[in-house]
């Protein structure tokens, strides 16, 4: 390779990256290919807004009843429901402990809701990723409601907590009587790793009568520039003695709940940076092989892509095998609802194994693969990232070496993991059953 080229190769890695004079300003994802705000969203939301305008569906009556029919439109189960009490959103100004913001998940959506003010949603686009929306009945309700794409989201959703991608998370801070955020004294953006005891500080939690410590359900402050906090040893059933539960749906923020949208949230950013980088590179190659006169190819020709690829690939693979998760204490008994409603619809295997079952001790699952393998943003991948993500996750799946990356899954639980995968996702069947030298998992009951 000549001088010249070299420097073209590292010249493009440096403009694509966002330190170049072109992306000091705006965003890798705000440029192609990906340009996420000019591109129209393809997510659960936006397929419906024709149907929304038109009155098709409508939104009447109260506003836990307005609310129960955005959930339903957008398929969204209210035995998810988690309450948020600092002020760290867009409502943040009508947000307080008495006053709590509630959200609720589905795979591919969130809803949250102040009283008093607006619904928003956050639906997980398959190329996008997460696109947010509020979602205002104006004062009459005489007309469809207005909902609107929001760009101010993006302030800390589209990079400062997500590593410069629009992104979705859950922040534990310190927060004081008002919900006001103690800033100076530390945030976490809490993911699998997130040890148990620096969990939701600003958040309720039911569901848990352990004695480990957590920041939910507690209140600090300031003494001089020294933080004063004692968590709470409140292990409440419902949140009553809070404040007025009435104004929502359910009395409760379950721990389970919380523990599943921690993880799925990181897994989404996980699925959504994986996507962006790889496509980002596919271009940047495609571009320097038109310039070289090089035959085109979708697969990684030069290194600096395949070293792409491969980061890309190990951060998904490790997200979707909990790797370094953090273990959790006895004592989370989380709400029946929630228990029952999360598995539903969940594939299973001939013998009844599905990435959903619930284990609650020691882990968040009993199977630690996540579900969200089967999500329309992983489908949505690049094939060629999908084939390396599965190669992979195969080789972790099936490797014997006791010193492996993933050596802390015993055997019976990396079986039940390829055998589910095998037997319900078409993709990591169609390319283990191609890979040279293939055969299907050997049954377990």
């Amino acid at each position: 390779m000549t001088v010249l080229r070299k420097f073209l190769l590292l010249g493009g890695i440096w403009l694509l990256g966002g330190t170049g004079l072109c992306g000091q300003s705006t965003p890798d994802y705000e440029q192609a290919p990906v340009s996420y705000s000019e591109t129209t969203a393809r997510d659960r939301l936006a397929r419906q807004l024709a149907r929304i305008a038109s009155g098709e569906i409508k939104f009447a009556g109260t506003d836990q009843e307005v609310l129960r029919t955005l959930l339903q439109v957008m398929e969204v189960p209210e035995e998810t429901q988690i309450f948020v009490f600092s002020k760290t959103s867009l409502q943040r100004g009508r947000i307080r402990p008495e006053r709590p913001r509630v959200l609720y998940f589905s795979d591919s959506a969130y809803v949250g809701w102040v009283p008093g003010g607006l619904m928003e949603v956050t639906a997980i686009d398959p190329e996008l990723g997460p696109v947010f929306y509020s979602f205002d009945l104006g004062p009459t309700r005489e007309k469809p409601p207005t909902i609107i794409r929001e760009g101010d989201c993006l302030r800390c959703h589209g990079g400062t907590f997500v590593r410069d991608v629009p992104g979705v998370f859950v922040r534990s801070i310190f927060p004081d009587a008002t919900g006001e955020p103690l800033l100076r004294h530390g945030t976490v953006v809490v993911d699998d790793e997130t040890p148990f005891d620096q969990r939701w500080g600003g958040w309720y939690v039911t569901g848990y009568k352990g004695s480990e410590p957590h920041r939910g359900n507690s209140f600090a402050s300031e003494k001089g520039d020294q933080l004063v906090f004692t968590p709470s040893g409140q292990r409440p059933d419902q949140l009553s003695g809070f404040f007025d539960t009435t104004d929502y749906l359910r009395p409760t923020s379950d721990m389970a709940a919380l523990l599943v949208a921690e993880h799925q949230m990181a897994m989404q950013n996980s699925i959504t940076r994986a996507g962006f980088v790889c496509r980002k590179m596919l271009t940047y190659q495609r571009g320097l092989q038109t310039t070289f006169k090089e035959p085109v190819t979708e697969e990684p020709a030069y290194d600096s892509v395949k070293s792409v690829f491969a980061s890309a690939v190990q951060d998904v693979v490790d997200h979707l095998l909990f790797r370094k998760a953090a273990s959790l204490p006895d004592g989370i008994v989380s709400n029946a609802d929630f228990k029952r409603s999360f598995p539903q619809g969940a594939p299973r295997t001939r013998a009844g194994h599905s990435l959903k079952d619930l284990q609650l001790q020691d882990r968040i699952f009993v199977q630690r693969c996540s579900y969200l393998i089967y999500a329309e943003s992983f489908q949505a991948l690049p094939e060629v990232l999908k084939v390396r993500i599965f190669e992979r996750l195969r080789d972790a799946l099936r490797s014997t070496d006791p010193q492996e990356r993933y050596a802390y899954l015993p055997a019976a639980e990396r079986q039940r993991i390829y055998e589910i995968l095998f037997e319900t996702q078409p993709d990591a069947r169609r390319y283990w059953s191609a890979r040279p030298g293939a055969v299907g998992p050997a049954r377990t009951e």
